[in-house]
């Protein structure tokens, strides 16, 4: 199960590559304004806007708190957007090491180029998400290290200080995370990308003008109206008379299935990255889920083989009850790893289509070929693993 995440983290990273791809190609005609350099406009992930504290399978093992820690990386990520988090390095490299013990748990913070604020941010983050509880008497210690690396320019960042329009877009995308109710009608889709050109003017402390593009579908509409409102509210500090420039909404959503149809096969595929990546964290707590099951009914086994033939009828409805978790772990196991092959499935698909277009996907083409492949195996062996695991439960009969 490690070497999923590993090849699941591998492809995140080379993902990189293709959002800088896609931010080179805007969603519509260069204009002259955008001809200056406007920056600090990168993708929000809308995930970050529907944080649930995740519910451990007890006791939590090395698998499960991998899987876990994974499912905070839209969050994580998020925290090292803001230049304040981060030093002034190009790299920023975050570990969390987690501890379970059987006076609690902890989640330590650790990393290079890594601010006082950005590990604020991160523990507030883990802490919230992956809440932890101590372990039974007796139990051995469980640990855990998950590392996150975001890279300027790779990953959304903002940096002040380049000109006034960059620094008001650098404004607006700090700001997002804090506008979730614009957001909330979306659910697990991907809100639509939006254009909105913006006027600034000397004297005024906030936007002068704000107008969208229109977008044609009702929450369409109402999420600009949101979002306008929330942009007009903004500080603005210009020194020449006038400013106007665009600023792109561009939309992801970790958590949805669905693609969006206004996307570009370049933001298609950025979008399909981090759905992969969160479908791989599904898949390690799933079996990390299915091995703590696993350990618990070989537990109860040991004790009915060591009872006197005689009691051991008394333990039958205990060993069919962990047998029957067992088999819902097994199930959940295969159903974790089937969607994740479908993501790595609509994946290699994208970057095929990219890859017509620009034969330089061919490289990453060939390591998603490797990485669904490699997942299809996952899936028979785990199906597998199911028909044997249902085989094992003991057929009890009271008649």
């Amino acid at each position: 199960m490690m070497r999923r995440i590993a090849i699941a983290s591998v492809l995140a990273v080379t993902g990189c590559a293709g959002m800088q791809e896609a931010q080179k190609k805007p969603q519509g005609p260069t204009t002259t304004e955008e001809r200056m350099r406007i920056t600090n406009q990168p993708p929000f992930d809308v995930a970050v806007c529907q944080p649930k504290a995740l519910t451990l399978p007890q006791p939590p093992n090395e698998g499960v708190l991998v899987g876990a820690l994974l499912l905070t990386r839209p969050e994580v990520m998020e925290c090292l957007v803001d230049p304040k988090s981060r030093g002034e390095a190009e790299t920023t490299r975050v570990v969390v090491k987690t501890t379970i013990n059987e006076q609690g748990g902890t989640h330590a913070i650790t990393g290079e180029n890594l601010t006082p604020e950005g590990t604020a941010c991160i523990q507030k983050v883990v802490d919230t998400r992956v809440p932890l509880t101590a372990l039974p008497a007796g139990a051995q210690p469980v640990t855990s290290e998950s590392t996150f690396v975001h890279e300027v320019g790779g990953s959304a960042s903002v940096k002040f200080g380049i000109n006034p329009g960059s620094d008001f877009s650098g404004t607006v995308r700090l700001a997002q995370d804090s506008w979730c109710e614009c957001y909330a009608p979306f659910g697990t889709k991907i809100p639509p990308q939006l254009k909105a050109t913006v006027d600034l003017k000397k004297g005024t402390p906030t936007p002068a003008e704000i107008v969208f593009d229109p977008v044609g579908t009702p929450e369409g509409d109402q999420l600009t109206a949101c979002l306008q409102a929330k942009m007009m509210a903004l500080p603005a500090n210009i020194e020449v008379t006038e400013l106007k420039f665009p600023y792109r909404f561009t939309h992801f959503h970790s958590q949805a299935a669905e693609m969006s149809a206004d996307m570009s096969p370049e933001l298609r595929f950025y979008q399909l990255d981090l759905l992969r990546n969160q479908r791989a964290a599904n898949t390690a707590m799933a079996f990390g889920a299915r091995a703590t099951a696993a350990e618990i009914y070989e537990a109860v086994i040991a004790r009915f083989q060591k009872t006197p033939q005689r009691k051991q009828y008394d333990l039958l409805p205990e060993l069919t009850s962990k047998c029957n978790a067992l088999v819902e772990a097994s199930k959940a196991s295969v159903d974790a790893l089937s969607a994740q092959l479908q993501a790595e499935q609509q994946s290699l698909a994208n970057v095929q289509e990219l890859k017509a277009k620009d034969a330089a996907w061919g490289e990453l083409e060939g390591k998603l070929q490797e990485s669904v492949t490699a997942t299809e195996q996952d899936v028979t062996s785990a199906q597998e693993r199911l028909k044997a695991d249902q085989g094992a439960c003991p057929k009890v009969s009271y008649k």
